[in-house]
């Protein structure tokens, strides 16, 4: 029997993706996400980002196909075979981050991210961090851009490029990252237990104003935030047979 036999189709804005919708739509036929077995995003990594976040409480798996640039989380774009493709797709589950900010005012804030939570400067002067794990201080002061904490299947987007290191889609472990860090320069971050709690603090946020962002929602100016592993919540995404999540982590290592 059939897994998947009613097909909601999402779309970014961009004109390929909504003329790909268009014909997708027509092809297979639509429901709406509540009523669907599964979820056919079309668009860029931003979109199905945007797709996980926007459909989460349905638990219903997600199969993006790219309709952008990177397309890290999506599979090629195809027509044909869409049915096909959807049963013989292997799934992977993810467990986003859970960040809890701190406003100047004592006003706090929550956010889930895929991807990262990150830490960035918000004005001229570079952020004096303070970086704890579990309640004790590893890192008394980091001069820096930012800092960020990134999930596996987020490690090779903005912590790849702030020089964060790949991580396998099994690995019990986070990567914790400076971004642009200017002292001490010889920091190149650490990797934390899934299970920990890491807390990024602001030194003088009076004179170094620092925001917080999650999968670059931004939660606003920040004095500081904890961020751990949500287990009680997974994603579900599909990927085509050999082009999995997993074979893309092991293949950017080697570009």
């Amino acid at each position: 029997m059939a897994r998947f036999r009613k097909i909601a189709f999402l779309a970014s804005q961009t004109e390929a993706a909504q003329r790909n919708l268009a014909a997708l739509e027509a092809r297979y036929g639509h429901v709406p996400p509540v009523g669907a077995d599964v979820i056919v995003a079309l668009g860029g990594d931003g979109f199905m980002l945007e797709t996980l976040h926007g459909h989460q409480s349905l638990g219903r798996p997600i199969y993006g196909m790219n309709c952008g640039t990177v397309g890290f989380l999506m599979n090629e774009f195809q027509s044909e075979a869409l049915t096909d493709r959807l049963e013989e797709a292997e799934e992977v589950y993810l467990n986003p981050l859970r960040m809890r900010a701190t406003r100047p005012d004592g006003s706090t804030a929550e956010a889930l991210a895929i991807n990262e939570v990150s830490l960035l400067r918000a004005g001229p002067q570079a952020a004096k961090l303070r970086i704890s794990v579990d309640g004790k201080v590893r890192l008394e002061e980091l001069v820096c851009d930012g800092a960020l904490v990134a999930t596996p299947a987020g490690s090779t987007a903005y912590n790849y490029s702030a020089h964060g290191p790949i991580l396998p889609i099994g690995a019990d472990v986070l990567a914790l990252t400076a971004v642009a860090a200017y002292r001490p320069r010889r920091w190149r971050g650490a990797l934390v237990p899934t299970t920990s709690t890491v807390r990024l603090e602001a030194i003088n946020p009076e004179k170094r104003p620092v925001m917080a962002e999650g999968d670059s929602r931004g939660v606003g100016i920040v004095t500081s935030v904890e961020i751990m592993s949500e287990p009680a919540i997974t994603h579900r995404i599909l990927f085509d047979p050999d082009h999995g999540l997993e074979e893309r982590l092991i293949r950017e290592q080697f570009f």
